[in-house]
Formats: structure tokens, sequence, C-alpha cells
């Protein structure tokens, strides 16, 4: 989950603003950030996130829409960086897999471990949010820094190939919801449009007549889902980093073995990994499940879409207090994330009145629902997918 990932779009050339506008978002702006930190520009990407940093600053109504909330969101500060409270957070989350290691090594060759997979599942969910954050430039501006932490926390603690998730992840951000662009929402197991479902065949035809349905019994293959994807993406990789990633990727099955093989016997241990694999892929999916589906999804024969207008209607936010943060890992802040990937975490919920307000301003539709809800409206756009094959 590297650094290419960290742009957020530039204010538009123009620099107009209209009035309205304008003011909603400097009333808003009582937002208080209390960690000050040095003032730097905004993040720049690489690849695909660049072009579409640079389509979201273009001309037209849709790139100063959004040059007057960005301003604002400068102005507060919210693109600091909050570096301690990522380093905090990490030091807990390790010290806390630590002890569910430890947990194992005491307990031994007893069906009672599995008592540990739900925290083992839940503390890796907390691992792989930290990777998403390393790779969006949120903990640190320092690109090698980021690329360490992500490397650790997906190649080695999880078996995640970050190589892979970016490549994917970058072109979800550039194009959220484009049926051309984004992996998202390509042809896979499951399918998001009438005309995808129209094109299944055999198997894969019962399966999107059904996929509302078999959507969370399918997160519970995702854990190695994401491990086997991982290895395939090996072959794509340059040759120096396919070296270090497969050493990484390897060094995390050999360890997950070790541990397993040498506490408890082989069943118990191929139960233990199996279990323990289903609940994280059920929790990572359930994290990203309310994000986007049935969402708007842009016409690729359409006209094009500026940043604020790509991000906002795509998005999907859920609403919640602490507890809610927590486990989707701030990712409930969706909309805001999507405006401002190099925003830290804990600075999405200072954003998000700036953001609904000036969406306000200007007429734009700001999707936000609570958490059962999103999932309800998820799988009922997945349900109409497939309604012409029932």
């Amino acid at each position: 989950m590297p650094q290419a990932i960290a742009t957020v779009a530039e204010p538009a050339r123009d620099g107009s603003d209209s009035s309205g506008s304008t003011g909603s978002v400097a009333r808003a702006a009582g937002a208080h950030v209390e960690t000050p930190v040095s003032r730097d520009p905004v993040s720049q990407g690489q690849g695909a996130e660049r072009s579409g940093s640079a389509s979201a600053a273009g001309t037209g109504s849709s790139g100063s829409d959004f040059a007057p909330l960005l301003r604002a969101v400068k102005g507060q500060g919210l693109l600091e960086r909050r570096t301690g409270w990522y380093g905090a957070g990490i030091m807990v989350n390790l010290v806390a897999l630590g002890a569910v290691i430890t947990g194992l090594v005491l307990l031994g060759n007893t069906w009672w471990t599995l008592l540990l997979t739900p925290p083992l599942a839940i503390l890796w969910t907390r691992t792989a949010f930290v990777g998403h954050d390393a790779g969006h430039a949120q903990i640190s501006g320092d690109r090698r820094a980021s690329r360490i932490i992500g490397l650790f926390h997906a190649n080695l603690l999880l078996g995640m190939n970050e190589a892979w998730w970016n490549d994917k992840h970058v072109r979800h951000h550039a194009n959220p919801n484009h049926i051309d662009k984004d992996p998202d929402v390509g042809v896979g197991a499951l399918v998001w449009t009438q005309k995808q479902a129209a094109q299944r065949e055999g198997f894969a035809r019962w399966l999107t007549r059904n996929q509302a349905r078999l959507f969370f019994p399918m997160l519970l293959l995702e854990g190695i889902a994401l491990k086997i994807y991982g290895f395939q993406f090996l072959r794509r990789q340059p040759v120096r980093e396919r070296a270090l990633s497969g050493l990484l990727l390897a060094g995390h099955l050999a360890l997950y073995a070790t541990l397993l093989l040498t506490t408890m016997s082989l069943g118990k241990a191929v139960v233990f990994a199996l279990v323990h694999h289903a609940l994280f892929g059920l929790h990572l999916g359930m994290a990203f499940a309310p994000n986007h589906k049935g969402m708007e999804m842009p016409d690729p024969d359409g006209d094009r879409w500026g940043h604020l207008q790509r991000q906002v209607l795509t998005s999907r936010n859920v609403r919640g207090a602490v507890l809610t943060d927590w486990f989707l890992g701030g990712l409930n802040y969706q909309i805001e994330h999507h405006l401002f990937p190099s925003m830290p975490r804990p600075h999405l919920r200072l954003a998000q009145p700036l953001v609904k307000a000036h969406c306000k301003d200007i007429g734009m539709p700001y999707a936000e629902t609570g958490l059962i809800e999103s999932y309800r409206q998820a799988l009922t756009h997945m349900h109409e997918v497939g309604e012409p094959l029932r």
C-alpha cells in the first residue's frame, strides 16, 4: 500500500469561488485542530492518481467548486500529519498482537486457542488500516518511511502484497465507481451492473443471481484470497521489488506456520488458520463494503466529472461515534477520505463539517447513513443487478 495514492487535488487555477460557498465553509471552519505541525504543500502522488488530480484542478465550475473547500481545509491544518498519533497506535497494535501470540503459546495444543481467532482477526484488520494509511502518505511525508511501514504491515505481518494493493487502489481512487477504470467494480466473483450480469454464464450466472445473499458468506474467503492475489502479482513487479516482496510474503507464511505448528497439532492449526482468515476477511470486507456500493456510477460516455463531483457522488459516509470510527478504521468518512486522501485519519471527522457545508452551498448531494442501512443499500444494489437473471 505505498505512497502512490497520496495525491489530493490542487485548487483550480482560476481560484474563483462563489460568495455563498465561501461563507458557509468559513462558518464550518470553526472545527479546531489541536496539533499544529509544519505547513507544507498538499502531497503530490504519481501515476493514475496524478492524472486524477490534474483533471480535478481543471477549468470550469467543477474545479473552482473544489478550490474554496481545499483552502478551508488547508487553513485549518487538517492536511498536516499526525505522526505521533500513528506512532502510538502502531505500538499499541503491536503490543496487542504480541499478547495474542503469547496467549497461543501459553494455551498450547488445545481447541481453546480458537477463542483467540476473533481478537487476532480484529488486530490484523487494524494492521491493514495502518498499511492503507501509510500508502496514502497519511503517516509520514517521507516516501521511503511510508514504504517501509507498508511493507512491514502488509507483506510481513499480513501476507498481503502492498504492491498489488497499491496498483488496484490507486486506480480506484482516481476513478471511483467508473465501470471502465475502477477495478473495484470490474467483473469478478461479483458484478455491479446489469450489463455485466447479462454476460454471465454457467455457475457465474447462478452466483450473480444470488450475489446479494452470498455477499457476506463470500467475505469469509477474502482473507485467503488477498494472499493469493498478492503472490500472483509478483510476476508483474520489477525484479528487485519482486525479490523483496516475495521474501517478505514467504517470511510471513513461514512465521505464521511456525507459530501454529509449534503450539498445536496439525489439525488444530489448520482449523485455527481457516477460522482466523475467515474472520479477518469478514471484518475487512465489512469495513470496505459500505463505501461505494450502490452509489452513483459515472457514465463512461458522458461528461467528464471534476474532482469534487467524482469523489462525493460516488461515496457514502457512515454515521456513528468513536466505536464506528474504530471499527471502520476511519473509512466511514469515505467522502472526506476520497477528497483528501493524504489527510490523517483523526482529521477526517474534523473536515466533515467543512465538506458537508460546502456541498450544501453548491447543491451537491452528500450521502450519509447508518452502518446497517449502508449494508442494506449495498445489498439492495447487488440484488437489483442480478434481478434480470432471476
